[in-house]
């Protein structure tokens, strides 16, 4: 199947019109943080199923912390500070429970 984009709204299939239709932010965050699978069709007839769970690094940050951490890179930044100021026994602890 081929795929061109000509930068023109009226390129995109009636079936395709989404007017005045409002998607549901989170509507599968629960079903996410539960975990999900993943199965990858090979062109030689078999299948390669993985599981995903929230454990494989996905963090779900609530809306009032999103504000001020919008990027993975803020997330990261701030903890690294915040780790910089534990204890070294804490942060021993830290590693220890992976």
């Amino acid at each position: 199947m081929k795929h061109t984009d000509t930068g023109t709204a009226d390129t995109m299939k009636k079936e395709y019109d989404f007017t005045g239709v409002q998607g549901v932010r989170g509507k599968y965050c629960k079903a996410y943080r539960k975990g999900h699978t993943v199965t990858v069709h090979n062109s030689d007839g078999t299948a390669t199923v993985q599981y995903f769970t929230q454990e494989d690094g996905a963090v779900m940050l609530e809306p009032d912390v999103r504000k001020y951490f919008p990027t993975p890179e803020a997330v990261n930044k701030a903890l690294r500070m915040l780790i910089s100021v534990l204890p070294e026994k804490n942060r021993k602890l830290g590693t220890a429970h992976r």
